[in-house]
C-alpha cells in the first residue's frame, strides 16, 4: 500500500453541499473498487468495536472545470493502472440510479461537466498527474 496514492480533485466552485457530497460519492467508489483502503474494526478503551476507517491519506485537492476535465483526459491515458472514478454535474439533476444511466448516457462527453474526480494507482503516477494541485480549504 505504501507505493499507492488515493486523491480526491474537486471544483471549489461549487457550493460547500456539492463539494461535500462530491467528495462522500467519491470516496464511497474507491472505497468499493479498494476494499483494502479500509482497515480492520478496532476495539475502543472500553473495548466496544469501532468500524475500520481508511488506511491511507486521501487528500482532497482542488482544481477549476476546466482542469477537471484535462485531468480527466491525462488520467483517462492510464486507466490500466489508475482506478478514474468522475462525478458529474448530471448527478444533481436526477433522482435514482436509474435516471443518472439515463442521462449519462444521452449527454455527449463535451456536455459534461466535471464536479470531482478520485484517482487511486501507483503514487508516482498520481503524483505526476496531481502533484501540482493545491489542497481545498
Amino acid at each position: 500500500m505504501q507505493d499507492m496514492r488515493c486523491v480526491i480533485v474537486i471544483d471549489p466552485a461549487l457550493p460547500s453541499g456539492v463539494i461535500a457530497n462530491t467528495a462522500a460519492v467519491l470516496s464511497l467508489s474507491l472505497g468499493r473498487r479498494h476494499p483494502q483502503l479500509v482497515g480492520e474494526d478496532l476495539p475502543d478503551a472500553a473495548g466496544e468495536l469501532r468500524l475500520g476507517i481508511t488506511t491511507v491519506a486521501i487528500p482532497i485537492l482542488k482544481c477549476d472545470a476546466e482542469q477537471l476535465r484535462t485531468l480527466r483526459a491525462a488520467a483517462s491515458a492510464h486507466r490500466d493502472e489508475l482506478t478514474l472514478v468522475e462525478l458529474t454535474s448530471v448527478t444533481r439533476n436526477t433522482r435514482s440510479y436509474q435516471e443518472y444511466a439515463a442521462a449519462l448516457a444521452a449527454t455527449p462527453e463535451q456536455a459534461l461537466q466535471y464536479q470531482g474526480l478520485a484517482l487511486c494507482g501507483p503514487a508516482k503516477r498520481v503524483r505526476q498527474l496531481t502533484g501540482s494541485l493545491g489542497l481545498l480549504r
